[in-house]
């Protein structure tokens, strides 16, 4: 489904966005009751695992067993189906589809800028506004149970980051398209804002150590000639019986890159490859990192990773693409502000009529480079020890993201002032929280007695 603005002015455009109060009132998001004959969270699981590589899954359910956070991380399908029965005003947007707090970070762009971000996409796909800041709201509730908020701070937490998404969706809806489409949220100007005495000081000095050199987090090994990345079995090894398939597969990426990227990447030879476990909900989906290297050892590292389709897909409209990864590479470019120049996609031997096999015959991929760590992990400790301003960082984030494909105006016509509104998302996260906690038991129980 391609997202199409009407060609009205910004206040033809707002006044249409207020009338849908009178279909979709602001304040029914923050119902959710289970419906009858709600399906099976632990049969959507079972299901999704038929595509995975089997010898992944219990390294998957394992740490979605960690806590109920953990759980919903790995059942962004089990989500999906629940969002699609609640109420929505028709105002559509490119979605992330798995936006929890966990998947917003801090990376580098191509000029060596730090920002702030969402950085997944594998489930993006055109969705409801409302599906991705309710899934955002309900983990900042689980987060602030975990570490040991009230009730009254957990559901603060989901009210901020409502509070703040309204707040960006307000100002961008004043900006011209093409300035709101450039603008982005610098981590520095983050960090600076953070009251001094809230470690304030020690995150700046960290903030200059790893922006002064941002460079890969993977070990390599020289061999002689024959570079090679450290293992570090079971979550990176290699699996010899799928390298020939992965091998095939970077050889299609680059061929489709374009010409001006493509000239890069050929300066480099693939050396390497390693399987990788990553995330929660992605284990058990062939993701593997390439090692490429110049005959003079500089390196260069890609991921690869598998596309399926988006667990909002049977919700919504079939996608646009035929390929997954190209679904996940264009979703990614609409949302992020700075995105990877290497982003690419392609596919293993095989068609998609072929049934995908465990050597990876018949599989789609996005490429990408590989993250760096170290950098991201000033956001991982903004969000460790000051949740309160992470959460209102994230909501921000998302409605920056949403505003590159959303009408800003239609949505702020809706939105309002967004007292009514957030107030409704942040009762909504404090019930399917609790949905959460409950089929999470029921996922512990199936864990236990050999269901999964």
């Amino acid at each position: 489904m391609i997202l199409r603005r009407e060609l009205e002015t910004r206040d033809e455009r707002r006044t249409r966005g207020r009338a849908l109060r009178g279909a979709v009132r602001r304040r029914e998001n923050a119902d959710w009751l289970a419906a009858p004959g709600r399906r099976d969270p632990i049969d959507i699981l079972i299901r999704q695992g038929e595509s995975r590589i089997a010898e992944l899954l219990p390294i998957r359910y394992g740490r979605m067993q960690t806590s109920p956070l953990a759980f919903l991380r790995g059942a962004a399908a089990v989500m999906a189906s629940d969002l699609a029965t609640t109420p929505v005003a028709g105002i559509p947007v490119q979605a992330c589809g798995d936006c929890h707090l966990n998947n917003f970070g801090s990376y580098a762009t191509p000029e060596g800028i730090a920002v702030f971000d969402i950085n997944d996409f594998d489930e993006t796909h055109p969705a409801p506004f409302e599906w991705d800041l309710k899934r955002l709201a309900t983990s900042l509730v689980l987060a602030g149970r975990q570490a040991g908020a009230s009730s009254r701070g957990a559901r603060d937490l989901a009210l901020s980051a409502a509070h703040a998404y309204v707040a960006e969706i307000r100002r961008l809806a004043g900006l011209s398209p093409l300035a709101a489409w450039y603008t982005r949220i610098d981590l520095e100007s983050v960090i600076e804002a953070i009251p001094k005495h809230r470690v304030r000081t020690h995150l700046q000095r960290r903030f200059s150590q790893q922006i002064a050199s941002v460079r890969g987090q993977f070990g390599i090994v020289d061999h002689g000639r024959l570079p090679r990345l450290v293992d570090r079995p079971p979550l990176i090894e290699r699996l010899p019986s799928h390298d020939e398939t992965l091998r095939a597969a970077f050889a299609r990426y680059v061929a489709q890159l374009p010409p001006e990227r493509r000239m890069v990447v050929e300066r480099y030879r693939l050396r390497d490859i390693v399987f990788k476990v990553v995330g929660v909900g992605s284990v058990g989906t062939f993701c593997a990192l390439g090692l490429y290297t110049t005959e003079d050892g500089q390196s260069l590292i890609l991921q690869i990773k598998e596309a399926q389709h988006s667990v909002l897909e049977p919700y919504t409209a079939p996608s646009d693409f035929s390929n997954m990864g190209e679904r996940v590479v264009t979703g990614q470019r609409v949302m992020q502000a700075a995105s990877d120049v290497f982003l690419g996609w392609t596919r293993s031997q095989g068609t998609k009529t072929q049934t995908k096999d465990s050597a990876g015959a018949g599989r789609e991929f996005y490429v990408r480079q590989a993250k760096d760590s170290r950098l991201a992990s000033l956001s991982e400790q903004i969000e460790a020890d000051l949740l309160d301003v992470y959460a209102p960082l994230c909501g921000r984030a998302l409605g920056r993201a949403h505003a590159r494909s959303g009408d800003t105006a239609l949505l702020s016509g809706y939105l309002g002032r967004g007292r009514s509104f957030s107030d409704a998302i942040a009762s909504f996260a404090v019930l399917y929280a609790d949905q959460t906690e409950r089929d999470y038991k029921q996922f512990i129980a199936a864990c236990e007695h050999g269901r999964l």
